[in-house]
């Protein structure tokens, strides 16, 4: 199925598409699970390998141990972080695992976190698993699958609060959560905020400096066109100091090559939450989307999310179909969840016609075009839709599959 694409004139951040192999194959509108991999990742993997065939044990001075700071700078710009405070860690479990293993939750008359039922569940497993038994977990519930109620949430987190945990944007609706408030709700009463960032660096604009916020953990392999395996954790600079992780390794102390088996000192800037050796590969993978997201600039695929997720609620409206994400730009980010008929097996003839989206449980299929998709594109994926209700085509699918 052939479709004819804006001019770049019309639409600049066209011309970056011929930096994305998968566009010339086929209809990606996923970015908010995983981003197109830009072609330079072959010569990025490439100077990996060759680094190490060539020099060898070398390599760890020439280049790779300060390598996972260096990559954290690349990614501070875009979420308003200072240089020297974001690290890259294997995923989020383990980022939060590290995070929480090193926060104090014996203090005084504290004995709450407060988290969502719309967070990415990965996030609530491991925070449960860190927090002592005693602890109370109060889950604040979404009335319509899209939003969380504000003052809910903001009466919920109170003076017997210890953390608040929370997606910065809803991974099934596209929420923008109001972060502004809950941060200084939290700090007002002594709390502290740890946001997922997965769904927002890369495509909304994000400020961890202005927002105060405490603590930010975010993933490259979405908006970021990174890949899996880069995992980035923001601390607010004045807080490391308070912060003593349990899951730790020889990369988090001061003399790591000192191998002093009786004392352990931890570093007293970021790399206090390193642990072991990192994996430089994924490091090198990561580094050409970042590099990508830096030049275009959130500010421009910000404004043209805004058009063209506005575009796909308005095509998606006109036959009628269920929207699950904000009708408001103000509190929508990249994606628009519709939820036709038969959602799922219309989301496998998609994926059957070469129009990759997915689909997620009590939301609906996901449809998240970013700045290298065109208009043409987002008209096609919605009159597919259309098509495959019509024809029936979606009855071939009545068999439940594993899913992204």
């Amino acid at each position: 199925m052939s479709i004819m694409h804006s001019s770049s004139t019309n639409d600049p951040l066209l011309t970056w598409r011929s930096e994305f192999p998968i566009l010339s194959d086929c209809t990606y509108l996923i970015s908010n699970s995983l981003g197109a991999m830009p072609k330079s990742v072959y010569d990025s993997l490439k100077a990996y390998a060759d680094t190490w065939a060539t020099r060898g044990v070398r390599a760890w001075g020439d280049l790779w141990w300060e390598l996972n700071g260096k990559v954290g700078d690349k990614i501070a710009p875009l979420m308003g972080a200072p240089q020297g405070s974001v690290l890259i860690h294997q995923n989020a479990s383990i980022a939060n695992s590290i995070l929480l293993s090193g926060l104090d939750f014996e203090l005084p008359q504290r004995n709450k976190v407060v988290v969502c039922d719309m967070d990415f569940p990965s996030d609530v497993y491991v925070l449960r698993q860190w927090l002592p038994e005693y602890y109370q977990v109060e889950m604040i519930r979404s009335h319509d699958g899209i939003t969380i109620d504000t003052d809910e949430l903001l009466d919920a987190i109170d003076e017997h609060t210890r953390l608040v945990s929370l997606s910065h944007v809803l991974f099934r609706s596209a929420y923008i959560m109001p972060v502004e408030s809950i941060v200084e709700k939290a700090h007002r009463v002594g709390a502290q905020v740890l946001l997922n960032g997965y769904h927002s660096v890369g495509v909304i604009p994000v400020d961890v400096t202005a927002l105060d916020v405490d603590f930010y953990i975010g993933g490259t392999l979405k908006w970021l066109c990174g890949g899996p395996g880069g995992v980035f954790m923001y601390v607010r600079p004045d807080l490391l100091p308070t912060i003593t992780p349990k899951v730790t390794g020889w990369f988090a102390h001061q003399q790591p090559f000192a191998f002093d088996i009786e004392h352990f000192i931890l570093r007293e800037d970021a790399y206090r939450l390193m642990n072991g050796t990192p994996g430089i590969a994924s490091l090198y993978a990561i580094q050409p989307g970042i590099d990508i997201i830096n030049q275009v600039g959130v500010k421009a695929i910000r404004e043209k999310s805004i058009r063209q997720t506005a575009l796909l609620i308005e095509l998606a409206e006109q036959y009628g179909y269920e929207i699950v994400s904000p009708r408001s730009p103000q509190q929508r980010a990249g994606t628009v969840t519709v939820n036709p008929p038969h959602a799922y097996e219309v989301s496998r003839e998609l994926l059957a016609r070469n129009i990759v989206i997915d689909y997620r449980a009590k939301a609906g299929i996901r449809i998240a075009p970013h700045f290298y998709n065109s208009d043409a594109e987002i008209h096609l994926v919605i009159k597919t839709i259309a098509e495959i209700l019509q024809d029936n085509s979606w009855q071939q699918h009545t068999q439940r599959t594993f899913v992204t």
